[in-house]
């Protein structure tokens, strides 16, 4: 499942380079995604429930104007809905169909912070033993002695529910509105 870094994996392969990953929280358990993919990170809006959707699409938020579709990573990955607190907090990701990117938030616990991780301690994902579906991990990191479980975020929807958060958004969006799920 490295297939989506291979160019960026034998770059660092070769140059005994880092990769960043943000790290973050979803029911207690410690997650990352690659840096490259995160536009911003956002204090908990207000969030707009849209009716017949499914339990992990959280709702819409207005964002500078633009109406972005907000995923619950908790429900989405099984854990159960996010239990707003203090910490938690909306992380925008850029997810990619094709050539068209669209702007998504994910709805996480907590997030913790920024690890560099080199690519010898980047692993394959596990065949088994994971609660998590294996086409949403991208990869395994080493950290100390533990590992992180790093999220391709562009498996973490497929390409019919992107489709079906653009056409959430499209109908949620006041006319005049851009509009970018």
């Amino acid at each position: 499942m490295l297939s989506n870094r291979s160019t960026a994996s034998s770059h660092a392969e070769s140059d005994g380079e880092v990769t960043q990953y943000l790290t973050f929280s979803v029911a207690e358990e410690r997650l990352a995604m690659s840096i490259d993919a995160v536009k911003e990170i956002i204090e908990t809006p207000v969030v707009t429930r849209v009716p017949m959707t499914p339990d992990y699409i959280r709702g819409v938020i207005n964002l500078r104007g633009n109406v972005v579709p907000v995923i619950d990573l908790g429900a989405r990955l099984g854990r159960g809905p996010i239990t707003l607190t203090k910490r938690s907090c909306v992380v925008l990701v850029e997810v990619r169909v094709g050539q068209d990117g669209h702007v998504l938030g994910m709805l996480v616990d907590e997030v913790r912070n920024i690890l560099e991780i080199p690519f010898e301690d980047i692993k394959p994902p596990p065949e088994f033993g994971s609660e998590i579906r294996t086409d949403f991990i991208e990869a395994m990191g080493r950290v100390d002695d533990v590992f992180v479980i790093i999220l391709s975020v562009d498996h973490v929807l497929s390409m019919q529910e992107l489709a079906a958060l653009r056409k959430l958004s499209q109908e949620a969006a006041p006319s005049g509105t851009d509009v970018e799920p």
